[in-house]
């Protein structure tokens, strides 16, 4: 199993909610969803996005406040115009950009069109995912949440890896976790390798769930790996647009379909109770107040 993660939200971005987000995805379906999602890039612009696009697909640029206003500009288009125009919007920015021109001529028609192509697109990609009962993992905190001591993993990742445990436990005894990562910078994901070790095998609980979760995490390109990106859509789109009722972050109304249909893909369990007297139920989405692990908050206390 593949637990593919990224976030948002982090490094002062002025979002109101971090957000550290998980997709759970079976070996023996991946591929099968890779290629579903890149049909499905095809269908809605016409070709692969690697061909296509100038940059990195990320969340925040497709759903932008920016996205929504444009896709619902008035103009009446077909479906098969409707691909046309975004494929030719995409292809004069790319050639513009191979250029240096400061502008790429786009019309009205293919920008509200590429908008509206892009906004099904990640309904599409989201139904796919569902379809191969991908898991969705997400810690979401608020930005000014008090903070670990340096080297100690944060609450965030505790409680993604341990929800990831309890996932992995209701499976086949012979089935492990992998973790794979957004590549970092060097030295972070050198601090992110330590903090994991220090949490797996300096701790108890840690030794516990290393028994299904492999300590040692991948770090890979996001623009090239499909499960990334799937993350990098949990993440901004729940960072937006998922709040329970005790939250009073500001939040986005037109996101709120894309992080319904995260909130039911979420990960449902189990994990006992120490005393033995029943379990705890765990969701795969939730809130947390405070970053730092118990026994840091009781120093400070």
């Amino acid at each position: 199993m593949l637990l593919f993660i990224d976030e948002s939200g982090h490094n002062e971005s002025g979002t109101p909610c971090e957000v550290l987000a998980g997709v759970a995805i079976a070996e023996d379906t991946l591929w099968n969803l890779v290629k579903a999602v890149r049909a499905a890039e095809r269908d809605y612009f016409g070709d692969y996005l690697r061909n296509l696009l100038t940059e990195e697909t990320k969340a925040r640029k497709l759903l932008k406040t920016k996205r929504f206003k444009t896709a619902a500009k008035p103009c009446d288009l077909s479906g098969q115009d409707s691909v046309l125009l975004a494929n030719s919007l995409l292809n004069k920015g790319k050639i513009s950009h191979e250029q240096g021109l400061a502008s790429s001529g786009e019309t009205y028609f293919e920008i509200v069109a590429y908008s509206r192509q892009v906004l099904a697109f990640v309904h599409e990609v989201l139904d796919i995912a569902a379809g191969f009962n991908v898991q969705v993992f997400a810690s979401v905190m608020d930005p000014r949440c008090p903070r670990p001591a340096p080297g100690r993993l944060r609450k965030d990742y505790v409680y993604l890896f341990e929800r990831y445990f309890y996932f992995l436990e209701s499976l086949s005894s012979r089935e492990r976790g992998l973790v794979v990562f957004d590549e970092l910078d060097k030295a972070q994901s050198h601090i992110l390798v330590q903090q994991m070790a220090q949490y797996f095998l300096g701790t108890r609980t840690g030794r516990y769930r290393s028994s299904r979760i492999i300590p040692e995490p991948f770090f890979v390109h996001s623009d090239l790996t499909t499960g990334v990106f799937l993350a990098d859509l949990a993440a901004y789109i729940l960072g937006w647009g998922w709040r329970l009722n005790s939250m009073t972050q500001p939040s986005r109304t037109e996101l709120k379909p894309y992080a319904s249909k995260l909130h039911d893909m979420q990960y449902h369990g189990y994990k006992p109770k120490i005393d033995g007297t029943g379990d705890w139920q765990l969701h795969g989405i939730w809130y947390i107040h405070d970053l730092r692990p118990q026994n840091d908050r009781e120093e400070e206390e």
